[in-house]
């Protein structure tokens, strides 16, 4: 199971009036790696920002492909047209995505954290442009250690530079998701931004600086609840980035004369895989609940075993049981894919299946209607008694459309100069209905009637009911 590091905290006095309670971190300078993980990451990298920074920028007939217009109250997510009145897709999403997490973690541990969540992809972003222009690990210490210079003046003005232009194309990026962006980069270079749009920009923007430039490691070890809750979903079948205690130890140098009979394991107690981890641990004192899950201790343990002639896998993917067991692949495999992660399937398709048949069945169009409450009922001209309603339909469609309404529930019952009702692509509109009854045609009190709307463009029909009130 995961192990808590524990630190311990001197409490001295602080000018002789206070006490330090905090225990001090030092700073990590996590080495690059290459290697079949790494490689993985990367590629995580590049899929997910060309998502997130690409897709504002397509085109979906004549506007946006994907926009949450909060002002209108549309959300346009390629040919689908959303109302607030379709929360219920957005709790079936969010449903989805947690028994995602729940089922990924279940079968390989933080895959998200280690290779797609924002905060380690951004920090890998933000961590290789300080590689650029600083240099490694050891010359961005030897640049903090040094005094100061012209050449780290420059350097760290540098890469704050291209941090914050990154960090503020990203804020761009994402108000542009809620207004239209081609919009927004015109009110931008106009300087006509909104003080909303201003202010989610920069606080985005910073948010993203300070978050993957500074505090990095620190927001998986204490701000990230997952960190906390990971060892709920966790258990012996896991995959899990694992050192192989029973080969590695007891570590040290490998003897270089060939005759010499080795009295150490494959472990050189080189560091590196400490030198690699973004959040600084050490793998080979057991699975931390700092561990994100990423590889690059495995990667580089993989490199320092094919330098010193060893078999790879000193640090691998495995499962606490195939360590203690010596199982091969297939063995870990049909582990792995255990009953838990069997039901966890199971539940997922069939939600995800649910999902996508309610939204290709969905009515293309919503219509409510709400009886006029200032008027109870009234005696026209004609000698027949009237309920006014209005009725809102929203087009939820890339096309206008006619909608043909009528209204049945009383003997006699019809609507007053009654006209198709035209409606916009993705556009909603109200409209006055009166609904006449003969005089004396029911009962007083309280009756119970039902519109219905037809669209003969999709040849769908909405009914809703409501009532009507004939006065005693």
């Amino acid at each position: 199971m995961l192990k808590p590091v524990r630190k311990v905290i001197d409490i001295q006095p602080v000018d002789g009036s206070g006490a330090s309670l905090y225990a001090p971190s030092p700073k990590i300078y996590p080495r690059s790696v290459q290697g079949r993980f790494a490689m993985w990451r990367w590629a995580l990298v590049w899929l997910t920002q060309l998502v997130f920074y690409g897709l504002p920028w397509l085109e979906w007939g004549q506007r946006q492909a994907v926009l949450f217009d909060l002002g209108a109250r549309r959300f346009y997510i390629f040919g689908l047209v959303l109302y607030p009145q379709d929360f219920i897709y957005l709790t079936g999403l969010l449903v989805i995505s947690a028994l995602s997490l729940f089922l990924f973690t279940a079968v390989a541990g933080r895959l998200w954290c280690g290779y797609a969540c924002p905060q380690t992809v951004y920090s890998e972003i933000f961590m290789w442009i300080e590689r650029k222009i600083e240099g490694d690990r050891s010359a961005r210490m030897r640049l903090d250690a040094g005094q100061f210079s012209l050449e780290m003046l420059v350097k760290k003005w540098y890469k704050h530079i291209i941090w914050l232009g990154v960090a503020m194309w990203t804020g761009f990026t994402f108000v542009g998701y809620f207004t239209p962006i081609k919009s927004l980069g015109m009110e931008f270079l106009q300087t006509r931004m909104s003080s909303w749009e201003v202010f989610w920009v920069f606080f985005y923007g910073f948010a993203t600086y300070g978050n993957a430039g500074f505090m990095r490691e620190q927001v998986c070890k204490y701000m990230c609840p997952y960190a906390r809750f990971q060892s709920a979903m966790f258990d012996a079948d896991t995959l899990i980035v694992t050192y192989d205690a029973q080969r590695g130890e007891p570590r040290g140098k490998h003897q270089t004369t060939a005759d010499v009979k080795r009295t150490t394991g494959d472990c050189i107690d080189c560091s590196l895989c400490v030198q690699v981890c973004p959040t600084g641990i050490d793998i080979r004192d057991g699975l931390q609940y700092e561990c994100i899950g990423c590889g690059a201790c495995a990667d580089v343990c993989d490199t320092v075993m094919d330098k010193v002639g060893m078999p790879r896998g000193l640090v691998r993917y495995a499962t606490q049981n195939a360590i203690k067991k010596g199982w091969n692949s297939a063995q870990i495999w049909g582990q792995v894919m255990r009953v838990r992660v069997w039901i966890y399937t199971g539940v997922l398709l069939a939600l995800v299946l649910a999902l996508s048949t309610s939204l290709a069945l969905r009515t293309p169009f919503r219509v409510d209607i709400v009886r006029d409450r200032t008027t109870l009922s009234r005696i026209t001209e004609y000698g027949t008694l009237q309920n006014v309603y209005r009725l809102q339909i929203m087009n939820a469609t890339e096309h206008s459309s006619d909608y043909q309404v009528s209204v049945r529930g009383l003997h006699g019952i019809e609507l007053r100069d009654m006209d198709p009702i035209h409606v916009e692509a993705a556009q909603a509109r109200w409209v006055v209905v009166h609904v006449d009854v003969p005089y004396g045609s029911g009962e007083p009190g309280s009756h119970k009637i039902w519109f219905d709307i037809d669209d003969p463009h999709s040849g769908q029909k909405v009914v809703e009911a409501s009532v009507f009130l004939i006065p005693r």
